[in-house]
């Protein structure tokens, strides 16, 4: 139905901006805190979008 459509719209637009501002916020407290040299830029920006992935994953079963 279009009500459904609606909310589900909003609702990924709104799940895509929550993941933008935690991976934002994310890379900032790295960029202050100790890593390795190694692991500066992509290395740790794939390790943490990994991390998110596994814990958004634990949404997919929940239903409305």
């Amino acid at each position: 139905s279009f009500i459904y459509a609606v909310v589900h719209g909003f609702s990924a637009g709104l799940g895509f901006t929550l993941a933008l501002v935690l991976m934002a916020s994310i890379r900032q407290r790295l960029q202050l805190g100790g890593v390795p040299k190694a692991m500066i830029g992509i290395p740790i920006t794939f390790i943490v979008a990994g991390l998110m992935a596994m814990a958004f994953q634990g949404f997919s079963g929940l239903k409305i």
